[in-house]
């Protein structure tokens, strides 16, 4: 059984367990997406299918028919580990864990290591509880009158929305494509600040990249870099960050800001070893292949990839 295939019947499980009473909010939905969308081994193919999937309520014989697929498909060693650690990756995403969340997490992989049907009624209960607990670190952000969904799941768009109207030289930017440019200035600076510090050659490259990447003007690809380079410190949700990003863009553009990334480690003059691996790990997060990664990394010349 391949990687991609466990991964995708897992995914449907726990969607099914998350509508099992029949109703999810707006904001429980973008969580389950989240922690969805970060599964190991989910590809951008497979997440088309979750995504759609996410949207419509899941009936109890369905719920049913998905645990029977995925407990059949859990017949290697192998795909036994996989979801075992998908699990663990999910449940984990957002800090603690209660006891009682680890009791229901431990009878489920008991389950499916010993061969046995995972009860449906305790897969709801895990899927809810790990909703929950994503969408209320998301929700924990200060109160704004304005732009409070913005503020809490892209805080950069929130600020760059902010100063943009006011600075000298900078256009009028429709909002879903702000919103893009302030996802893409977060992972650029993300990357930038590995070391704890963004370099003046880092931050130059932010707003060339920005400029050349979607012909934004100098002026607004410095906002969009000097807010990015202020909020990166700030406990920015990577989960959201990244899924978000991906949703905005296309494959091509993925692959063009992959090339962008490792631009900004040489705005230094090299790209460290802990910048290239944030870039590997921002490569995962938006589904982009292990081959992807690796040729964008070879266009990097040797003797500026630092132990690499």
């Amino acid at each position: 059984m391949s990687n991609a295939t466990v991964v995708k019947s897992l995914a449907k499980v726990l969607v099914a367990a998350a509508w099992a009473d029949g109703a999810i909010t707006t904001d429980e939905m973008n969580s389950l997406k989240d922690l969805l969308f970060h599964l190991p081994g989910m590809t951008a193919k497979d997440w088309e299918e979750i995504n759609i999937y996410v949207e419509s309520p899941v009936n109890d014989a369905e719920r049913q028919r998905l645990v029977e697929e995925l407990q059949a498909q859990l017949a290697s060693p192998d795909d036994r580990t996989r979801a075992l650690q998908a699990l663990d990756q999910m449940v984990r995403a957002d800090g603690t864990v209660t006891a009682a969340e680890q009791a229901v997490v431990d009878e489920i992989k008991a389950a499916l290591q010993t061969g046995r049907p995972a009860p449906a009624h305790r897969w709801n209960v895990f899927a809810r509880n790990s909703v929950q607990q994503r969408t209320q670190t998301v929700s924990q952000a200060p109160n704004r009158e304005i732009y409070l969904d913005d503020f809490a799941k892209n805080k950069i768009f929130y600020h760059v929305s902010q100063r943009l109207p006011s600075a000298d030289g900078a256009e009028h930017i429709p909002n879903d494509d702000l919103r893009k440019f302030s996802l893409a200035g977060g992972l650029l600076a993300r990357v930038a600040y590995v070391d704890r510090e963004v370099s003046d050659g880092e931050y130059q490259e932010i707003v060339r990249t920005l400029q050349q990447a979607w012909g934004i003007s100098p002026a607004a690809a410095g906002v969009v870099a000097e807010v990015a380079v202020s909020e990166i410190g700030k406990d920015l949700d990577y989960y959201r960050l990244t899924r978000l990003f991906f949703e905005s863009t296309s494959e091509d553009e993925r692959l063009r800001f992959l090339d962008a990334l490792f631009a900004v480690t040489i705005g230094d003059g090299h790209a460290a070893e802990e910048e290239i691996e944030e870039i590997r790990t921002i490569s995962h997060g938006l589904l982009l292949s292990h081959d992807q990664f690796i040729a964008a990394k070879l266009k990097i010349p040797r003797e500026l990839r630092t132990n690499n």
